[in-house]
Formats: structure tokens, C-alpha cells, sequence
């Protein structure tokens, strides 16, 4: 008689790999959302349009403080290492997201602040964040997002 493969389903459907395909279309959406806002600068548009802007470059417009961040508290906030967030920085530098000034309360150090540019992609993010979110809830309904809002809330603090 031959034996039974084991059941590898699990592989496929755990929680963990279904919050990461959720995170993936969450921001896949926003940043198709972005590219196509009338206030984002068309530099910009087009290069999310392209996916050259993508899930990595939002990791600072998550992270970056309203008045700025150091590199190493930026990174930590975000989850990456400092080479790789000082990389991306350095594109969005290139691309007038972000720029690098003198720290006020340490000399040695530099803060990375939004530019121009940047608050104007922070303002079609939050907007493209609210808008991904209204679309969520009215694809699973009203009870159910609020649920999973919670209990991502209390499983993620």
C-alpha cells in the first residue's frame, strides 16, 4: 500500500504568509494609487507608474518623522538595516523626497527631513492610505475590517 504525502497545505494558508500577500496588495494598491494622483510631481508619477518606486522607498514615507530622523533611528523604525536605508535615502534624495541637513542637537550628526517634493508624497500617501483602506472595507464589509483592525492592532504592539 502506498503511503499518504504528508499534507503540505499549511505552507500556503498559514497566517503569516496571508498577512504578507495582504501587506503586498495593500501596497502595490497605494502605490498605483500615488502614481496616478493629479498632486504628486510627474517625476514621481511616472517612476511609481514604472515600479521603481515601490514597497521599499515606502518605508520612509512611513517612517520619517514630520521633523526628521537620523539614519540609524529611521532604519530601526522600519525594520532594515542602516547601509540599506541609507541607499534608499540616498535615492530619494535623487529623486527631491528627502534630503540630508545638520542634526540641531548634535553637530556630528544629520537629519534626513522631507523636502517640497516629499511632503507632497506624504500628503498623496496618506491619501492613497485612506482610500486603499475604504476600498478594503467595502470589499470584506464594515465588521470584518474593524476585526481585523484590532487584532492586527493587538497582535503588532
Amino acid at each position: 500500500m502506498p503511503e499518504t504525502p504528508p499534507d503540505d497545505r499549511w505552507r500556503s494558508a498559514h497566517l503569516g504568509r496571508l498577512l504578507g500577500l495582504a501587506l503586498r496588495r495593500f501596497d502595490e494598491r497605494v502605490l498605483h494609487l500615488m502614481a496616478h494622483d493629479a498632486n504628486v510631481p510627474l517625476a514621481l508619477s511616472n517612476l511609481a507608474a514604472r515600479a521603481q518606486i515601490g514597497a521599499a522607498h515606502v518605508h520612509i514615507t512611513r517612517h520619517l518623522g514630520l521633523q526628521g530622523s537620523r539614519l540609524t533611528e529611521l532604519a530601526q523604525s522600519a525594520g532594515m538595516s542602516k547601509q540599506a536605508m541609507g541607499d534608499l535615502v540616498t535615492q530619494c534624495e535623487a529623486w527631491d523626497l528627502v534630503r540630508r541637513e545638520p542634526d540641531p542637537l548634535d553637530a556630528r550628526a544629520r537629519r534626513i527631513v522631507f523636502t517640497a517634493t516629499g511632503l507632497l508624497w506624504l500628503e498623496a500617501f496618506r491619501l492613497a492610505v485612506a482610500r486603499a483602506e475604504t476600498e478594503f472595507r467595502a470589499q470584506v464589509g464594515d465588521d470584518v475590517a474593524t476585526v481585523v483592525a484590532l487584532g492586527l492592532e493587538a497582535y503588532g504592539s
